[in-house]
């Protein structure tokens, strides 16, 4: 959960502040690399939080195992776009220490990623481990 909360917190920040300086941004070709990650992530992750649904907890629970849209070919589509949007966002403001705390975040969100698949694993069994040769992360 702590995870959760500080990404949430991050990406709010980091939208806020790339909302107030898009208009001083000096959009040079490395930065607009930064903006397209930065917008295709969100989109991403908005995508991903619909198509799960109800599905959605903040605690790891196996309600349903959703299975098409994104998590058809990613088993975290969430946790991949939060990164994704992050970095874009490091990326366009230049602030390189900004990586820190992402760093920091990576590997909370494979932790929870892992216990997530444990909860799957033991409540859906042989689907899950079907549907998870089939997908990344």
């Amino acid at each position: 959960m702590k995870a959760n909360v500080i990404t949430l917190v991050v990406i709010v920040v980091m939208t806020v502040w790339l909302a107030a300086h898009v208009g001083s941004v000096a959009w040079t070709p490395v930065k607009l690399v930064g903006g397209v990650m930065a917008a295709a992530g969100v989109a991403l992750l908005v995508v991903a939080r619909l198509q799960l649904g109800a599905a959605f907890s903040v605690r790891a629970k196996a309600k349903k195992l959703v299975t098409t849209g994104l998590y058809s070919r990613i088993r975290n589509p969430i946790y991949v776009f939060s990164a994704m949007f992050l970095v874009g966002l490091v990326i366009v403001s230049e602030r390189w220490l900004l990586l820190l705390p992402i760093a920091l975040l990576v590997p909370m969100q494979v932790v929870r990623a892992r216990k997530e698949e444990r909860v799957l694993a033991a409540a859906f069994g042989e689907e899950y481990e079907r549907y998870k040769a089939g997908t990344w992360f």
